[in-house]
Parts: C-alpha cells; structure tokens; sequence
C-alpha cells in the first residue's frame, strides 16, 4: 500500500466530534475493498493531524452488520495513520459498570458472524494473535486522559460485540452477564481486529448509555431512544477525554509492539 502520510491519528465514532477539530477539510478515499462509511474529515487537535471516520456515516445509515469495516480501516491506513481510536456507546453487563461511566476495554468476545474479518484471506494468509487486543501504551494514556478530566473510568473491562442491529434478550443478556463479561456492543469487531492486522495501534473507549436488557439493575431494557439521550448527554466528557488523549499521545510508538502485529 502506497502511503501519503495526512494524518497521525484516526478516530472512528459517530457524527459531530469533527465539528470540534480546526482548519478541517473533507477527502474521499478509495479503497480495494469499496467505499468506506462516509468522506474522511481531516483537521488538527493541538499538534497532531487527525483523521476522522463517522462508521454509521455522518446520517446514520449504516448497521452495525452492514458497516464496510475493512474499507474504512484501510482508508485510515493509507493515510499514514499509525493510532486508531474508536470510541462507542455500550451497554453495561454488570451493576457497577454505571451509565454514564468509561470502559477502556482490553478484551473483546465475537458473537457476530458473516462480517469480512480479515485481509490476508488469500493468496498471503496471515494468522495475527488477537491476544491482547488493545494496544497497551494507548490504553494507559487513555485513562490518564478521563483522570484528568474527573471522568469515571473503568480501567479494564471486557466487550461483548454482538451482531445487531437488534438488542439482546433478557435470556441472553443473563447469559453474558453470569459470563462476567462487563459491556456490550455492535461495532468494536471486526474494527479492533482489522487495525491490529493493519500494524495500527487499536484502542476503545466505550462510553457506557444503559444497562442492557435492564437485569442487573432492575431497569427498562434498553431503548435506541435510550442510548442517544445518555450519549449526547455524555458527549461533551468524551470530546474532553478524546482531546486531552490525542495532545498526550507522543509522536512515536516506543512502549508497545503494535506496529509488528502482522509479523509476529
């Protein structure tokens, strides 16, 4: 892959973060694997140019199952980008993971299926360990950043990624949560995966909306109507941790070994 190097970081999440980025301009970019979710919003935070991606696109039309993951993580590749950041709303599966609070999530359990979760599916086939998902040095900083803005942050925590775009049953729900696995999400696979396949540094930031199917707490299963209102009302603390995050990660990648995922 041919890279022109535009940007330092890419963010993956939903429409209105690039609002906040300065001297911003918008570019398309093509990609062997089809047109990524919506144009690329490139602007500056601090120092550090910053790519922008909304998965959804920028009106929401996408579900979760029908997102062109591997588009949009090669997009950010060809851009030069070597850090991804993908924050999301989440459910919680466990009473002490508080709507409102912040997961820097560390692992992730797959319960999708049918999503292109691969580039080296031939003719080079790669098997990259998927391990340790989430890089290390991004998930450090992740945390200092929501201390320093007074912000609840849970330091590790497991993500439930499920097909969508349907919620869980109380069933299921029970069933995750008696698995001790601690949110749940629609998008954070393939996502995490691909960029890790990239040499890229992956990190999420799930942004805790409700309690799921509504056991653990004794609440109302959860609503879209539900997820927006907690997120929107949240959005302001995850733009403060995001900014604060991007200014503190250093320019270069010296305490993890992301950029050898695909050689290991």
């Amino acid at each position: 892959m041919q890279q022109q190097v535009l940007a330092d970081i890419g963010v993956f999440g939903g429409s209105g973060f690039y609002e906040f980025l300065d001297n911003t301009k918008q570019i398309s970019v093509e990609t062997p694997y089809g047109d990524p979710s919506d144009k690329i919003t490139i602007g500056t935070i601090g120092n550090k140019k910053v790519a922008f991606l909304p998965r959804h696109g920028a009106d929401h039309r996408i579900a979760p199952h029908k997102i062109n993951y591997r588009a949009n993580v090669w997009a950010m590749k060809s851009l030069g980008i070597k850090r991804v950041i993908s924050p999301c709303a989440a459910g919680s599966l466990q009473k002490h993971v508080e709507p409102g609070s912040f997961v820097i999530c560390d692992q992730f359990v797959n319960k999708t299926w049918g999503r292109c979760d691969t580039f080296f599916e031939g003719p080079q086939i790669k098997h990259i360990s998927a391990a340790d998902p989430y890089c290390p040095e991004l998930r450090k900083l992740a945390i200092e950043a929501a201390k320093q803005n007074d912000i609840k942050v849970h330091e590790t925590g497991t993500i439930l990624v499920i097909q969508g775009p349907r919620f869980s049953t109380k069933a299921e729900s029970k069933f995750y949560t008696e698995n001790g696995w601690d949110v749940i999400n629609m998008t954070q696979y393939p996502e995490v995966y691909l960029v890790k396949e990239m040499d890229m540094c992956p990190l999420n930031i799930s942004l805790i909306t409700d309690y799921d199917a509504g056991l653990v707490s004794d609440t109302e299963p959860v609503s879209h109507e539900a997820v927006l209102k907690v997120f929107k009302e949240n959005n302001e603390k995850l733009k403060k941790l995001l900014f604060t995050l991007i200014e503190n990660i250093p320019d270069e990648r010296n305490n993890c070994n992301c950029a050898n995922s695909s050689n290991v």
